[in-house]
């Protein structure tokens, strides 16, 4: 974790990428994950497919933009 500016930059152990969101909490162990790792978790949890699981997120972050 590095402090920069106004934001925090964590690394996620789930994925191995950068991210300076709020993390999510992983459903497996409550360790702090980045929010699609979160979301993917959730997503599994609910027996949504891997590839259903990317276009959700894609248009997630679409939104974002």
């Amino acid at each position: 974790m590095k402090e920069s500016g106004n934001f925090t930059v964590r690394i996620c152990p789930k994925c191995g990428k950068f991210y300076c969101e709020v993390p999510a909490t992983s459903r497996a162990d409550n360790s702090p994950i980045c929010p699609d790792c979160g979301t993917r978790e959730a997503l599994e949890s609910i027996g949504v497919c891997l590839e259903e699981q990317e276009k959700i997120l894609a248009t997630i972050h679409n939104a974002k933009a």
